[in-house]
């Protein structure tokens, strides 16, 4: 179990999955740009932030619920937590996230919808078994089906997130193709900077044969 004063931004668990370099250079060297892309992102995550609540028959819809895990040391804000009333009259928590692109090959999407999950069942004592995310260039949901090799995968990223803000040291880059996507490309720079290691790695190893 976590301090209070120990948690860590849910979001953070996105950024490691993707890239743990990013994740140090948000969360550790506190480094964040705005491009056209992100800021997109930000105002559908605030639109939907705006909303306050409805009602559509048997489902009941709450807009920006705080969510928090003591056990996973977590923090953070559920875009929209659905409820849908079962036969038993007992209502289904499902968490929906909205995302600005369209669905990726990585599992960081899927391993921030599942942390929400995760703390929505400690806060509030049920089993939830799925979610969706909501990709703005699809325009689909994407259903998430919250099954124990994805939950292993949230709980080992959440202790790799606490891992690396607790050593305060960020990862040297390693450039890869999913780099082109990334909003701190041109903070991270990783062709550049792999290539200065590579000369420095290149006149070290010549300099210790002369």
């Amino acid at each position: 179990m976590y301090d209070i004063d120990d948690l860590i931004q849910l979001s953070a668990l996105q950024h490691m999955a993707f890239c743990p370099r990013q994740c140090a250079l948000i969360h550790i060297e506190q480094t964040w740009t705005e491009s056209g892309l992100t800021a997109e992102g930000r105002i559908m995550h605030e639109r939907v932030h705006d909303e306050d609540r409805e009602s559509r028959g048997n489902v009941k819809i709450e807009y920006g619920v705080p969510l928090r895990s003591l056990r996973l040391g977590l923090v953070g804000k559920a875009d929209v937590v659905e409820f849908h009333r079962k036969a038993d009259d007992r209502w289904q928590p499902f968490p929906v996230e909205y995302k600005r692109g369209r669905p990726k090959a990585e599992h960081c999407d899927k391993v921030q919808l599942c942390a929400q999950a995760m703390c929505l069942e400690e806060m509030l004592g049920v089993s939830i078994p799925a979610g969706a995310i909501f990709y703005g260039q699809t325009r689909h949901r994407l259903d998430v089906a919250f099954d124990e090799a994805l939950r292993k995968e949230t709980e080992d990223t959440a202790k790799q997130v606490q891992a690396l803000i607790e050593s305060g040291s960020t990862p040297k880059p390693v450039y890869m193709k999913r780099c082109e996507r990334c909003s701190l490309n041109a903070e991270c720079l990783p062709k550049t900077m792999q290539k200065k290691r590579s000369v420095k790695t290149y006149l070290t190893r010549v300099t210790g044969e002369s």
